[in-house]
């Protein structure tokens, strides 16, 4: 057990929870204001360091020991917030680079890829992350960080780590000025074999994807 695990494992469980909560709260305010729209130009910048930072808060759960909930049955919280207009507001923001190909497990061997979505992964991330800050909130410490750290495990760190994937992917296309395939059209609903994927995907140059998202291109 390296030392960063032993760390995380006997840090104060009260310190660990507050920075966790601030991470993880930092990270649903920052991503509200960015659907707002109001910078639609530095929205993918802006998402790739809030998903990084949220990692990190990841990665802290993860090399933790389990935590384990005081109770065995998860208290009502009452109807989950609705992410929906979340979702709506980011594809229309991330419209011409919204859908991206995923591998769900990188240790299932020859696994086809899949079509994913920006938008619909930020609201499957901010729906688990803020049922987790439910508990907090309600003063429920232990089960909101049991609820974080096994959706991380389950659910949003896989989401969260191929959203993060797809926009460094994105950024260097543009910085590097590569070509970026054209994914848009894509269906979601379908699993993409390799030659699904190369007979859908067009070429389309980096500089066209930058223009609109405000992010510079290779001189």
């Amino acid at each position: 057990m390296s030392d960063a695990t032993l760390h995380a494992a006997h840090q104060d469980p009260d310190d660990f929870a507050v920075q966790i909560a601030d991470q993880i709260e930092s990270f649903i305010v920052a991503v509200t204001e960015v659907a707002k729209g109001d910078e639609p130009d530095s929205a993918v910048p802006f998402l790739l360091l809030e998903f990084s930072q949220l990692m990190l808060a990841g990665g802290r759960l993860g090399a933790h020991e389990d935590i384990l909930p005081e109770e065995r049955y998860e208290p009502d919280l009452g109807p989950e917030p609705d992410v929906d207009e979340l979702r709506e507001r980011f594809a229309v923001i991330l419209e011409p680079i919204d859908v991206y190909s995923e591998v769900f497990d990188p240790y299932e061997p020859r696994k086809a890829p899949v079509a994913a979505r920006i938008s619909d992964d930020i609201a499957g991330v901010v729906t688990d992350l803020r049922h987790g800050m439910a508990h907090y909130r309600a003063g429920r410490t232990t089960e909101a960080l049991w609820w974080w750290q096994f959706s991380y495990f389950s659910s949003w760190g896989s989401t969260a780590s191929a959203t993060l994937r797809a926009l460094q992917s994105l950024v260097a296309h543009v910085r590097l000025d590569q070509p970026l395939p054209a994914l848009d059209g894509l269906d979601t609903d379908q699993d993409l074999g390799e030659d699904a994927l190369a007979e859908e995907a067009g070429k389309v140059m980096a500089a066209e994807i930058a223009a609109p998202l405000g992010l510079p291109t290779a001189r």
